[in-house]
């Protein structure tokens, strides 16, 4: 088995390794009806490219359902994957730690690799606490933020396969008028809650552009990256928040031990308050091919659907 320190310099090697003579090799198999080989890390960002990409590209996703981007290890198979890509799509941000410089080296190298947020003014981004130049690498809980990083996917697909510009602009506006729909879907939902219910409690710090876009006050036990670990205080404080406010529900996320809001849960009922848990929710991942839930449209309608009724307190009381 490969050790982590040789598959990064394996990965590195492939970075370094894609002359000239390679992509214009794989224009010309886009040329010749061959499908665009797309590689991209989490499956928001594979089920964009699907979308506008259709029938004219083939799409891997490097991290699949339940799996932490955050603390994510590049694997052995990641280095045949990247090579045989011909673009390469990341959420940058920090989303993918420390692959960030891998991606980096790639697009050095000349083959195509592309972070989906890096055309997104900073002023757009929500800056993380204490720093002035990081920033939380969640957006595609802002649905009109996300559209964003999908005319970046389709902006870069038509530059490396400009043969397909009318199919790819056919795609990518029949998408983006279903996230429209999407967002309009999210703010009905929202509607129903009262206002001073609308309170996000989950695993980690994941839904900041959820709440500003939505209109809800966001708590996660964990910080942006679930890489950090919550201490005893960051769970007081949630519990502290919890009893005096009287949350009705919390949430648990299918990329995320529970084990904290397991902790949460029992503090507070200690406290005397009984907050149940109201589902769970796709942060970092989405759900399992094949299902609503495993593409970014079922992804984000499953999840509000959860928190509007947990909030509206449609829910029988449950443990994590």
């Amino acid at each position: 088995m490969l050790s982590r320190r040789t598959v990064n310099r394996s990965l590195y090697a492939a970075a370094l390794a894609t002359p000239l003579s390679s992509l214009l090799a794989s224009s010309a198999r886009a040329q010749e009806g061959d499908k665009v080989r797309v590689t991209a890390t989490v499956g928001m960002i594979a089920d964009a490219a699907r979308n506008i990409g259709g029938d004219l590209v083939d799409v891997v996703a490097l991290m699949g359902p339940g799996v932490d981007p955050h603390v994510y290890k590049p694997s052995a198979g990641d280095v045949g994957r990247l090579d045989r890509a011909e673009v390469i799509f990341y959420g940058g941000l920090e989303l993918e730690g420390r692959m960030t410089d891998i991606f980096e080296k790639i697009a050095q190298s000349g083959k195509p690799a592309y972070a989906v947020t890096e055309q997104i003014p900073v002023d757009q981004l929500l800056a993380l606490v204490g720093h002035s130049n990081l920033y939380d690498p969640h957006l595609w809980f802002d649905v009109r933020l996300w559209k964003q990083a999908v005319e970046s996917v389709a902006v870069h697909l038509t530059a490396y396969a400009p043969e397909h510009t009318a199919a790819f602009r056919l795609n990518a506006d029949a998408y983006l008028q279903q996230l429209d729909e999407l967002d309009l879907y999210v703010e009905q939902q929202t509607s129903t809650i009262d206002e001073l219910q609308r309170v996000l409690i989950t695993a980690h710090d994941a839904f900041g552009y959820f709440g500003r876009r939505y209109g809800y006050e966001v708590r996660g036990v964990q910080g942006i990256s679930t890489a950090s670990e919550a201490g005893t205080r960051d769970i007081q404080d949630l519990v502290d928040f919890i009893v005096e406010r009287q949350i009705p529900a919390m949430f648990v996320e299918s990329s995320v031990s529970p084990t904290t809001i397991e902790a949460v849960q029992a503090a507070s009922r200690d406290r005397g308050w009984n907050v149940a848990v109201g589902g769970e929710l796709f942060s970092d991942a989405m759900g399992q091919g094949g299902t609503p839930e495993g593409t970014y449209i079922g992804m984000v309608t499953s999840n509000i659907d959860t928190i509007s009724a947990a909030l509206r307190g449609e829910i029988e009381d449950e443990e994590a």
